[in-house]
């Protein structure tokens, strides 16, 4: 179906930042396929993980135990929030289950979300995603959400009350242009929903996995969550997504309250797995905050004004659509245009220092010839 408005290329094979199309021409790939190959383009532990995996057991279902699925919820449970965890397919998924655990938690209970925010495209996370483009054509939708400002700390404390199930919120917004929510906003979420005993939910979707230089944004924001979402580049380029609660919230949904039918696949987990190896190894996560400072540094040599964490970087500029149009087709650097004047960054976690300087010099002829 026409559900997307595609760019003229086709690529056909991938390693690491490199990317090549079907006549043969070479591209660095800053966007990841939207922070979804977080070690770059078949990465050779990923690679072999599923190729061992799959010659071994590609499926069952969840009627049976499998071990990599189990290892892989232990491990996110472990680095993160440390409760139970729903294994899914994508972050759409993943915000189903949260909404689905909120709900149940306190039911016909409301949920606060802000400007700016986006969760998925599924009806509940849609509903989440207060953006009237995505939103209107496919109404009603599902009742029971209220919209607050973005970084409006008075607003979004006055919204939480008795009837609210959850605050659900970004803690750096990816697809509004990269857009770190405040810090007193997010400690006043916290102290919202602990006051009227509501959840906090995070979705790290996108700024989770190591992109922001932490396992987890919310590490260097100062609220922690009760439930999380998880999904784009813990699968390294394979689709998986993960709800994980605390210990308090980890036996809310019992069996028969959800479902998946390919969730926790063994070849998908033995994927996942293998990227924690990567992005929890010694030092890892201290290379990503320095590359991302470099390309930080980079932009404001060209005159722009970056914002975000790590390697999840925005910044404005005008016609941005047309400028990332000609950076694709023109200097073969990919990139996206989050709007008619953001352009988001996501390159892979493991992009070299060449390899930014490169970028940059890619984006300042494309900005000089403009």
């Amino acid at each position: 179906m026409a559900t997307y408005a595609r760019n003229p290329v086709e690529f056909v094979r991938g390693e690491g930042t490199r990317l090549w199309d079907d006549e043969g021409n070479e591209y660095l790939d800053f966007l990841t396929g939207i922070s979804v190959a977080q070690l770059g383009h078949c990465h050779p532990r990923v690679v072999e993980a599923v190729r061992e995996q799959a010659g071994r057991l590609m499926h069952v279902g969840n009627l049976f135990y499998t071990e990599p699925g189990i290892t892989l919820a232990k491990r996110l449970s472990d680095l993160s929030l440390g409760g139970r965890v729903f294994l899914c397919n994508s972050g759409a998924e993943a915000i189903e289950c949260a909404l689905k655990l909120a709900r149940k938690r306190r039911p016909g209970g409301e949920f606060v979300v802000t400007e700016g925010g986006f969760h998925g495209r599924t009806m509940g996370a849609l509903s989440a995603t207060p953006q009237e483009s995505k939103q209107a054509p496919f109404a009603p939708l599902v009742p029971g959400f209220g919209v607050v400002p973005r970084n409006d700390r008075d607003a979004l404390v006055a919204a939480v009350s008795e009837r609210t199930a959850a605050v659900l919120l970004e803690p750096i917004q990816g697809e509004s242009g990269i857009h770190p929510l405040d810090r007193d906003v997010l400690a006043a979420a916290r102290e919202a929903c602990d006051e009227h005993g509501a959840l906090l939910i995070f979705d790290e979707i996108q700024c989770g996995m190591g992109r922001t230089g932490t396992l987890w944004a919310h590490e260097q924001l100062g609220a922690a969550p009760d439930v999380m979402t998880v999904a784009k580049g813990l699968g390294g380029g394979l689709p998986v997504g993960a709800c994980v609660t605390t210990r308090e919230y980890a036996s809310v949904l019992e069996p028969g309250d959800h479902g998946s039918t390919f969730a926790g696949g063994p070849v998908i987990a033995a994927a996942a797995g293998a990227v924690l190896d990567v992005v929890t190894g010694d030092g890892f996560l201290d290379t990503v905050g320095r590359r991302g400072e470099r390309v930080a540094d980079g932009l404001r040599g060209l005159g722009l004004e970056p914002r975000g964490l790590g390697l999840m970087v925005g910044f404005d500029l005008p016609d941005a659509p047309d400028v990332a149009r000609r950076l694709l087709l023109e200097q073969r650097l990919v990139v996206h245009a989050t709007g008619p004047d953001t352009i988001r960054l996501l390159p892979p976690l493991t992009v070299t220092d060449a390899e930014i300087e490169e970028a940059v010099l890619r984006m300042g002829e494309c900005l000089s010839a403009s």
